[in-house]
């Protein structure tokens, strides 16, 4: 039973019911849903098949919850090397490829040695074989195109990037959370 519990986590929503955030998408553990709702933290939306009991009472086990707080996302996501790939896709700014995370780089467009610095608006995602090939120089120099000027972005568009990304598990009764807006089927 534990091992299936420990394949049941629960898509957090956030009060107006959109998820926290899409890439990683909002999760948590079995233990801190049940936790949460038992603290009268979130309202639970959805259940799996599955009842959490002990000796004085049982509970469904929570599949989709949602904060009763409304959490506010900041306007402006942190420069990390992850939200980089994000905000790109990850696909390489110069060939225009999408590939695997462990296959990126970042490049910085002014080279640091350069003075170019290290911010949002210089750094683009880069394939190890691109950043190489354009080494030291600027894209010009390399005779090298963007696919598109870097910018920093802002959290809602990180978020609809992330939608692009589908999770590695997805729960039946997480679809309508995740893609209320898509077209319906006909």
């Amino acid at each position: 039973m534990l091992g299936a519990l420990e394949r049941s986590p629960a898509l957090v929503l956030n009060a107006d019911f959109r998820p926290l955030s899409y890439f990683p998408l909002s999760i948590w553990s079995w233990q801190d849903a049940v936790k949460a709702t038992l603290l009268g933290r979130v309202n639970t939306v959805a259940e799996y098949d599955r009842v959490i009991r002990s000796p004085s009472f049982e509970i469904a086990l929570p599949s989709v919850v949602s904060l009763k707080q409304y959490i506010k996302p900041s306007e402006h996501p942190a420069f990390t090397r992850f939200n980089v790939f994000l905000r790109d896709k990850f696909t390489c700014q110069y060939s225009g490829r999408r590939l695997p995370a462990n296959e990126l780089t970042f490049d910085h467009v002014l080279p640091r040695s350069r003075g170019g610095k290290t911010t949002w608006d210089n750094v683009v995602t880069a394939s190890a074989e691109y950043n190489l090939k354009k080494g030291n120089r600027t894209p010009e120099q390399a005779g090298m195109f963007l696919k598109k000027t870097p910018k920093r972005p802002n959290t809602w568009e990180l978020l609809e990037n992330g939608r692009s990304f589908p999770p590695n598990y997805l729960h039946k009764s997480w679809r309508d959370y995740l893609y209320w807006d898509a077209e319906l089927d006909q």
